[in-house]
């Protein structure tokens, strides 16, 4: 027990302080957003081993995200000192990897198995269906990786899976021997993707109960984080753990106690808030929160309604929203920052005028003081995000579409990437697959077939069968060129043991050429993944320092484990766009949050989902309370999806929403004598009034035919200019050089608007 003046409770309300001290066996903290969450956790995990309940090599932490790892990590650190460094603080990937890589022997794996990601599932799925002719039947990689996912999320596998197949359905048995032929392609190339790490690691625990009870003595204390985005294998993962050892698999030395009677299950403590459950699409299950209670008898649980984060307003106004779902735990969360600003609405003609409306809006707040990257632009799809960019580029916003390319996905780290996996493990027949011929090096398609059809004769892996590419009687070109690519990675594996990953990687890039070859290219984008490289020669360089004691294979999966949310920099001088679903777990002093229409939030195909809309309504509380001082919530009268305008609704979500809380902005649409309508605040969502199609005359909505090019145009503070929809206005300072100048004009009628001069509709006035 701690004492009351330890420093660990230091600053801590009296439910935080519950969470911290408390001794249940199973705890469950309800979190509600901006709660203090992380303090809590790594509080408690601090007091565990001050108050010597546990030794750090007792505890496994488990986060979401690695970024949230080494939060933690840190955290725990700065309260304790090195003694974090014992402990397990890591995803439920990494977790799992480091048990599997530990007990490969089980499993019929080697230890320097390849963890595909993503983009290497499709790329063989892809390759599997066009083997099989699937194509014809409408099947996708991702769609077929897509069901594969839920189904082992499910913890069913293709043996199981076997009973299940719809005979009379083609598609389902197309399905079915592409699952059956996936799974025995990752066997031979030694590898597991990333819904195998956990399900493995779940058949290895229930297979192997030595195996399963040395974890379960080692981890007496288990902590998972966002418990509520769990899924049915992650869930299976944490109740192996937490079962108890029966005496006869107790060690001999332990006490005699526990030879008796075996060992207690471990205690748990989960951390999530079913108010923030917003990831059923990837198999997260609401229920395993929501039945805590019925799954750990007598469990406590400790609820954190006071919120840091935000103002009182949002608040309210989340609270209001989220009451409306039955399936949660009540809670209202209250904040110490007074009410602080309304939150504002708007009401824009198109999603040209409602992103109009964002960038005056963002350009505002840096008048005030913002800088961009306090503000985040939230939207349901990433389809909305064209209006928004244009808007920005015209008006010299710079901003940052979060989920673009991720820099371990880019063409050039992924082929770099699969050099080191053919290293480390020769099996790796994808990644072998693809370095044949990268750089080109003269093996086409008939020779890569030729190959691959050698190794399968002769039951060889695929780097066995480039050391036998005499045997295939092709030309001494490519025969010589099978043989070089064989020596250089023969050569890198000989040096694995001694050679550091930076090292091995750096050699492949000389020996291969592709830093050269880039080099000498004239395409402006080979400059760019030159840059990329050398990027990724210094993360090597950086692991290699900091973990002296790893080589290649802890390098990979280092890599193979990082998250796209992890690549977020909250640092950058731009304005963050991003999905509703990328949001969570961020927080900005202001927030957009656009398109609240009907059948976008919510989205039109959360209505035959069962749960769907109830799940749409925790994205959007999920969106609100990433606002610390600042919410804005906009819609359109008319959006154009898929080539036509469509005439909207407003969400029912606002309808939610007491009145008093939301400024709704009065009308800014090109024609005063158009009145943007506010919301009905009836219990159905009213349509909105047509318009003129003639009176949409905005120069944002004529964006795509639209082409200036103002590059001679000299400007100076003081200059008069015309702009094509804004009006006469005064030039008030010009920044920038080249095309990146950008003018800030205080405009007659329409106010201050900072122009790409480069592309803006503006002309000079005659003095």
């Amino acid at each position: 027990m701690l004492p009351a003046d330890s420093p660990l409770l230091s600053g801590l309300n009296e439910a935080q302080e519950r969470a911290v001290t408390s001794e249940a066996d199973s705890l469950l903290i309800v979190a509600g957003a901006g709660s203090g969450k992380t303090s809590v956790l790594t509080r408690r995990i601090a007091a565990l081993i001050a108050s010597k309940r546990s030794w750090p090599s007792q505890i496994l932490a488990i986060t979401f995200t690695n970024k949230a790892a080494g939060e933690m990590r840190e955290r725990v650190e700065a309260l304790l000192g090195d003694v974090a460094e014992g402990m397990w603080i890591s995803t439920f990937h990494s977790a799992c990897v480091r048990i599997l890589r530990t007990e490969a022997d089980h499993f019929g794996y080697s230890k320097a198995f390849t963890i595909y990601d993503s983009g290497d599932q499709r790329a063989l799925i892809k390759r599997l269906i066009r083997d099989q002719g699937a194509d014809r039947l409408g099947l996708s990689p991702s769609s077929v990786a897509a069901k594969m996912s839920r189904l082992k999320n499910e913890l069913v596998d293709v043996d199981g899976y076997r009973s299940r197949v719809q005979e009379n359905d083609p598609n389902d048995v197309a399905f079915f021997q592409i699952w059956a032929d996936y799974q025995a392609e990752l066997l031979r190339s030694q590898a597991l993707d990333f819904d195998d790490l956990i399900v493995t690691t779940v058949q290895l625990l229930r297979a192997v109960p030595e195996v399963a009870a040395q974890y379960r003595r080692r981890f007496r204390h288990i902590l998972v984080d966002e418990y509520q985005d769990t899924n049915h294998a992650q869930y299976a993962l944490i109740r192996e753990l937490t079962k108890p050892v029966p005496p006869d698999l107790v060690p001999e030395q332990a006490p005699e106690e526990q030879k008796k009677k075996g060992i207690p299950a471990a205690s748990l403590t989960v951390v999530g808030d079913s108010d923030q459950s917003i990831y059923a699409f990837r198999g997260a299950d609401i229920r395993n929160i929501v039945e805590f209670e019925r799954d750990f008898p007598g469990a406590e649980v400790v609820l954190l309604e006071q919120n840091y984060r935000s103002t009182q307003n949002i608040l309210d106004a989340a609270n209001a929203v989220i009451s409306h779902n039955f399936d949660r735990k009540a809670k209202n969360l209250f904040s110490d920052q007074g009410a602080g600003d309304p939150i504002i609405g708007f009401t824009g003609y198109s999603q040209h005028d409602e992103a109009q409306f964002v960038a005056d809006e963002i350009l505002s707040l840096m008048d005030t003081g913002y800088r961009y990257s306090d503000i985040a632009v939230f939207y349901r799809t990433n389809a909305q995000t064209r209006a928004l960019e244009e808007l920005f580029i015209r008006q010299a916003v710079p901003y940052r579409v979060i989920g673009g390319t991720k820099f371990y996905e880019r063409l050039e780290i992924k082929d770099l990437l699969a050099y080191l996996q053919a290293i480390a493990n020769p099996a790796d027949t994808l990644a072998v697959r693809r370095i044949l011929n990268t750089p080109k090096r003269g093996i086409g398609p008939a020779t890569e077939s030729a190959l691959v059809a050698h190794a399968e004769s002769t039951g060889i892996t695929l780097s066995a069968a480039l050391a036998e590419a005499e045997q295939l009687g092709l030309g001494p070109k490519v025969t010589g060129a099978m043989a070089d690519l064989n020596a250089l990675l023969a050569e890198m594996r000989a040096s694995v043991e001694r050679a550091s990953a930076a090292d091995i990687l750096s050699a492949v890039v000389d020996r291969t050429g592709y830093r050269d070859i880039l080099n000498r290219s004239d395409d402006p984008q080979d400059l760019a993944r030159v840059e990329n490289i050398d990027e990724l020669i210094a993360v090597a360089t950086e692991f290699s320092r900091g973990n002296q004691e790893a080589g290649l294979v802890e390098f990979l999966t280092e890599v193979s484990l990082v998250a796209a949310a992890d690549e977020l920099d909250d640092s950058g001088g731009t304005v963050s766009l991003m999905t509703l679903h990328t949001a969570k777990g961020l927080e900005f002093d202001a927030v957009f949050i656009t398109g609240v229409e009907e059948e976008l939030l919510p989205h039109r195909m959360s209505a035959t989902e069962p749960g769907g809309l109830a799940e749409e309504r925790r994205l959007f509380y999920v969106g609100m309370t990433r606002a610390k001082k600042k919410l804005h919530l906009s819609l359109a009268m008319s959006r154009a999806t898929f080539g036509e305008v469509m005439m909207s609704a407003p969400s029912r979500f606002l309808q939610e929403i007491p009145e008093h809380l939301i400024d709704w902005r009065e009308s800014g649409l090109p024609d005063p004598a158009l009145e943007r309508p506010r919301p009905s605040l009836s219990r159905e969502p009213a349509p909105l009034p047509r318009a003129p199609r003639e009176k949409n005359t905005s120069w944002a909505n004529r964006v795509d035919t639209v082409v200036r090019d103002n590059s001679e145009l000299e400007l100076l503070a003081g200059d008069r200019i015309r702009h094509d929809d804004f009006g006469e206005g005064t030039v008030n300072a010009v920044t920038g050089q080249g095309p990146k100048r950008v003018a800030e004009v205080a405009f007659d009628e329409a106010g201050k608007k900072r122009l790409l001069i480069k592309i803006a509709p503006i002309t000079k006035v005659d003095a």
